[in-house]
């Protein structure tokens, strides 16, 4: 009863998105639609390119085939709304839908931090024992790393969440947002925000800090050891085999974490932030390991030739 009492004053709140100019709504509307496309074929591909070819089924492309998945579901949560926003005169989204936007946001996010940890180990591991990879990310390990990647961040969102549903909403109810998310619901709570606000700092300090510290060291030891590779050709090899999940990472951390750590403003700084964060990475991400990468391109070809 107190969740329903506190949200009682405002029942939906308005998304003002990323322009009240109807005639930039339109080309808008045509852009980030073909975005949404490009991210869903690009991920499905290579999902199924994946699946499909027996040479990448190493832990390598295990986690790279759930970050292609994880980038599918974290486009979802926004970008079909946008879409809707662009389209309609209301541009309206309920009190519990937007608090279930936060939460999506949270955890698909969330799953992602931890997932590109993961793949760092994965990588140093291959760079540092190639003898013993196999061995070492054994399959058993691989989907327990996966796991937990999904039940730590799903925890983290359950639990910030949980401290929200305690705002009151009543000061307004524009976001000056093209969605929902935790910085933005600040300025219309009527409540101390102080709570959430720090389970959102100490989300962001021990999940995507706490993660990105591993994904650090892990390239600390990475480089290390391609230094150590007397061979020209074995080192490029080695950091070849990085790249593109480094690329992943300065996308995902460069837009992330300034949008959650920035102060609030409705900015346009902002709002490109958090495009880039939500709409421009997903679809970037397929063609980052595809475009770079040899192995999955040769994969590429030999179903292309099994088909026609």
């Amino acid at each position: 009863m107190k969740t329903m009492r506190n949200h009682s004053a405002i029942s939906e709140f308005i998304l003002l998105g990323l322009s009240a100019d109807s005639q930039i709504q339109a080309p808008l509307f045509v852009l980030f639609l073909v975005i949404y496309l490009l991210t869903m074929i690009g991920n499905m591909m290579l999902l199924v390119v994946i699946k499909a070819d027996s040479h990448l089924h190493t832990p390598m492309y295990f986690f790279l085939g759930q970050l292609s998945f994880l980038d599918l579901c974290h486009s979802s949560v926004t970008v079909p709304k946008l879409l809707e926003n662009l389209l309609s005169e209301k541009k309206t989204i309920s009190v519990e839908g937007c608090l279930a936007q936060v939460f999506f946001v949270f955890a698909t996010g969330g799953t992602e931090s931890c997932l590109l940890a993961v793949m760092a180990y994965d990588r140093y591991i291959a760079i540092s024992s190639p003898l013993l990879y196999g061995q070492r990310m054994s399959t058993q390990l691989c989907v327990g790393l996966v796991w937990g990647s999904w039940g730590l961040a799903f925890l983290d969102a359950f639990i910030n969440i949980l401290v929200a549903l305690n705002l009151d909403f009543c000061e307004g109810q524009n976001i000056h947002h093209f969605s929902c998310e935790l910085p933005s619901l600040y300025p219309l709570s009527c409540s101390d925000v102080s709570a959430s606000f720090t389970a959102l700092l100490c989300s962001s300090l021990v999940h995507f800090f706490g993660n990105f510290l591993l994904i650090f060291f892990s390239y600390v030891r990475i480089i290390s050891t391609i230094l150590s590779i007397s061979s020209t050709t074995g080192r490029n090899k080695a950091f070849s085999t990085c790249s593109s999940h480094l690329t992943a990472v300065i996308f995902f951390y460069g837009s992330g974490l300034l949008r959650y750590l920035m102060p609030n403003a409705g900015s346009t700084q902002e709002l490109i932030f958090s495009l880039q964060y939500s709409v421009i990475t997903p679809m970037l991400n397929p063609l980052i390991y595809s475009l770079k990468n040899k192995e999955v391109k040769a994969a590429m070809r030999r179903i292309l030739k099994k088909i026609f």
